[in-house]
């Protein structure tokens, strides 16, 4: 029998190791139970391109129908907000803004728990309805000198319309594309959700802008605001049928059918019923708090910039309603061409490392912008413009797949609708209202720099705390893949 060397262990027991093994592969099981091949989602690439064109472009009709209001401040301040006051008639207009923001958590406690439930699909379809029925119905309103105080009133509640639709949509949205995309590729699908809030915009903005420069400011304050608000009409109908045609998610459709994995169906087992509200704030508060952290410093940044710039730059600087929006909407397209390839480096490289870089970006840039911007000059305002949306643009294309992996499968539509919404409606649409009244009491035309820093301090310690969760499963699904030999060869790995 061979003497132990001197700092060395005894040889163990064969039959002791022998055990020690089989215990220690039971316990690995028990932890990672063993993985079927019919348990793994193999998605079907014209599908996925089904599904995310239908929920991008309906996002980007529902945005278009949202954004109108922003550029349109100015001269709804003057149709129904009458007053000698420039600066008020603009407070008004954006507390107007705001009020919308006021009722999205309730809509999103109302169709996220209905999407838990009921499917995504047609939670989708009917956001999509009262969005356009909302914006059309603010192109008939009466102004202010028609019918006096009931032209504000009016306006007031068809924008808590807007905001209630708008409490389902991006959940919904950016759940339904996550739930369809492979998890390798998660980030690059994600991102063209937030292609089509962009390109929602540069259609309520290039439609505002021409149409501005074609009658000019008195025929578009007579009349010309109404148009972009009547063709919500049948814009509404083109989304309704793009998302009907969808078949629902195939998440959702295992969940539904209880075709989902060990765990995730232990998972349901212990939470009771899918989308219980309850639920949501009980077992899922801290996920929910990071969510509205998150969210409120990506919120503050994007509404500064693609809601607020324009009226900053005809307030405080003396440009036209026109060249504002004419820099903005060049700023956007720049936007489009680079966040499909963001969402590919958050499929590389991690979510987590994408955000971090759009959070410092705008901690150590956004002073440097306004300094340009205040410049005054086309090419300096750009310059200014362009740093912000470049940092912004690292949110835009990581978002859309980040949050939605927050949250199991069982609450995801309902939890990212809630934290989403409140952090939206606390951060997000009173961004307009906050910077303006800020300047209106600093005096400093460099009060928007410092509420984007502040925000981005908060989007960082954040963005800290989460997960990376870049080419993992969604939380309560079963892995999703793109062909079935890598199925094959991800079920062999886990046996």
């Amino acid at each position: 029998m061979a003497t132990p060397t001197a700092g060395s262990e005894p040889a163990p027991d064969n039959e002791a190791l022998r055990r020690h093994r089989l215990l220690f592969r039971a316990g690995a099981r028990r932890r990672n139970p063993p993985l079927r091949r019919t348990d793994i989602t193999v998605t079907d690439e014209k599908a996925v391109k089904r599904a995310v064109k239908a929920a991008s472009l309906g996002n980007a009709m529902e945005w278009f129908d949202f954004g109108i209001y922003s550029y349109l401040a100015v001269t709804l301040g003057h149709v129904f907000f009458p007053s000698g006051n420039d600066t008020t008639q603009l407070l008004s207009s954006f507390a107007t803004f705001a009020v919308a923001f006021l009722i999205r958590p309730v809509g999103g406690m109302v169709f996220g728990p209905l999407g838990d439930r009921h499917g995504r699909k047609q939670v989708l379809a009917l956001t999509m309805v009262l969005m356009a029925v909302g914006t059309f119905a603010i192109g008939l309103i009466p102004s202010y000198a028609s019918i006096g105080f009931w032209a504000p009133a009016l306006l007031i509640f068809f924008r808590l319309v807007q905001g209630f639709s708008t409490g389902g949509e991006y959940g919904g949205a950016s759940t339904f594309i996550a739930e369809y995309a492979p998890d390798r590729r998660r980030g690059y699908f994600g991102s063209f959700l937030e292609s089509g809030t962009l390109a929602g915009y540069i259609g309520a903005a290039t439609l505002v802008t021409v149409l501005s420069a074609a009658i000019g400011p008195d025929s578009m304050e007579a009349w010309g605001w109404r148009v972009p608000f009547l063709v919500a009409g049948p814009l509404g109908l083109v989304g309704l049928y793009l998302r009907l045609k969808l078949d629902e998610t195939p998440a959702f459709q295992k969940l539904e059918g209880g075709q989902a994995t060990a765990s995730a169906a232990a998972d349901a087992v212990e939470t009771s019923a899918a989308g219980d509200l309850r639920r949501i704030f009980t077992e899922h508060w801290r996920t929910l708090v990071l969510c509205v952290a998150l969210v409120g410093a990506y919120n503050i940044t994007d509404y500064m910039l693609l809601s607020y710039m324009p009226a900053y730059l005809s307030d405080e600087l003396g440009y036209s309603e026109t060249h504002g929006l004419v820099i903005l909407i060049g700023v956007m397209v720049v936007l489009m061409l680079v966040l499909n390839q963001i969402g590919k480096l958050s499929d590389r490289f991690g979510r987590r490392p994408l955000l971090l870089a759009g959070m410092l970006g705008f901690f150590f840039l956004s002073v440097p912008a306004f300094l340009l911007i205040g410049q005054g000059s086309i090419p300096a305002i750009s310059a200014g413009m362009l740093m912000l949306g470049l940092s912004l643009a690292c949110l835009l294309g990581t978002m859309s797949a980040a949050l939605p992996a927050l949250f199991p499968t069982q609450v995801r539509y309902g939890g990212l609708a809630v934290g989403y919404n409140v952090s939206t409606s606390l951060f997000g649409g009173t961004t307009p209202l906050v910077i303006t009244a800020l300047i209106g009491w600093t005096g400093s035309s460099m009060t928007p720099a410092y509420y984007a820093m502040g925000a981005a301090v908060v989007g960082v310690i954040a963005v800290l705390c989460m997960k990376e969760t870049a080419r993992k499963p969604l939380a309560g699904s079963p892995p999703a893949v793109e062909t079935p030999q890598e199925a094959a060869e991800l079920a062999g790995s886990r046996i």
